[in-house]
Formats: structure tokens, sequence, C-alpha cells
């Protein structure tokens, strides 16, 4: 495959690419953690798709950290040869609480 540059319009799927993501999980017990992410290559989906699987964890505050692991949704379309992939998952529970995390990841190349 040619070298694709990150504003280059890609049609159709890119192997082997991944997403980043930069957030901060739902307020609980009064703080946020942020919560940066770099997703694992692709996994094709039944459909013709493919989503991403990811694990980590959030930044430490308040005296504690927390895990996760999760799978994005299907690849969705935003123009100019990219796509996106909507996250939703909730951390592990720690210092007797947990926290929800949801978002858009960063645009990848590939229309698929």
């Amino acid at each position: 495959m040619k070298n694709i540059g990150k504003d280059d319009f890609v049609n159709g799927f890119v192997p082997n690419h991944n997403h980043g993501s930069v957030d901060y999980t739902g307020v609980t017990d009064g703080h946020v953690h942020q919560c940066l992410d770099i997703t694992f290559p692709p996994t094709m989906s039944q459909d013709g798709s493919h989503i991403h699987y990811t694990e980590g964890y959030v930044l430490f505050e308040e005296g504690h950290n927390h895990h996760y692991r999760s799978w994005s949704g299907p690849a969705i379309p935003v123009g100019n040869g990219m796509h996106v992939h909507y996250y939703e998952f909730q951390t592990t529970e720690d210092n007797g609480h947990s926290h929800h995390v949801k978002g858009i990841d960063q645009p990848s190349p590939g229309t698929k």
C-alpha cells in the first residue's frame, strides 16, 4: 500500500490503523479522570465494517485510578476519506466507585 498522509482521502478500508482519543470520565464522588487512549488495530465485523478493542487506565486523580477494557462501535464515515468510532464503557470500581466514559475517537484514514 502506498504511503497515506493524515490529510489524504482514502476510499475503503485501511488495514492496521488505530485511533486515539482524549476524554474525561463522568463526574463521580466529586471528581473526574482524564482518559488518554490509543486503540488496538481493527477487528473485522460480520457486516463488513470493523471495530477496535482498547484497554488501559485513566490518569491518577484523588489518590487512585481506574482500568478499563472496551470495544468500539462500527466505523462511522465523517467525510474527506476518514472515519471515527463511538465508544462507551464503565471503568473498574476502585476507591468505592467507577466512572462512565463515552465519546468519539479521532479520525483515521478510510471510509469503512
